[in-house]
């Protein structure tokens, strides 16, 4: 059976959003959550549109790359990042 290239590919990251900060960043690791701080207010999905846009590129990845999985209406998240590892992603973001 052949092995799917984009699931390997690919990874889940908890993420501790801090919606309505004065500019974007990546603060560093709570645990196993990744706290970021994100410009945009929590109205309308605009928070959570921000942050997959932010962290596609942190990772410098196409912006169709980082979707939100799970807690839309939380600051407890989960994204779903194709195009690497979670290795890669602790790499690339180096915090």
């Amino acid at each position: 059976m052949a092995k799917n290239p984009v699931a390997e590919n690919s990874c889940t990251l908890a993420i501790k959003a801090i919606p309505n900060a004065p500019r974007s960043e990546v603060v560093g690791w709570l645990g196993a959550a990744l706290k970021i701080k994100v410009h945009a207010p929590a109205l309308d999905g605009r928070a959570n549109e921000a942050l997959c846009e932010f962290l596609a590129g942190e990772l410098g990845l196409p912006k169709r790359a980082v979707t939100l999985a799970h807690g839309d209406k939380s600051r407890q998240k989960l994204v779903r990042i194709t195009g690497l590892t979670l290795a890669e992603v602790k790499t690339r973001l180096d915090v």
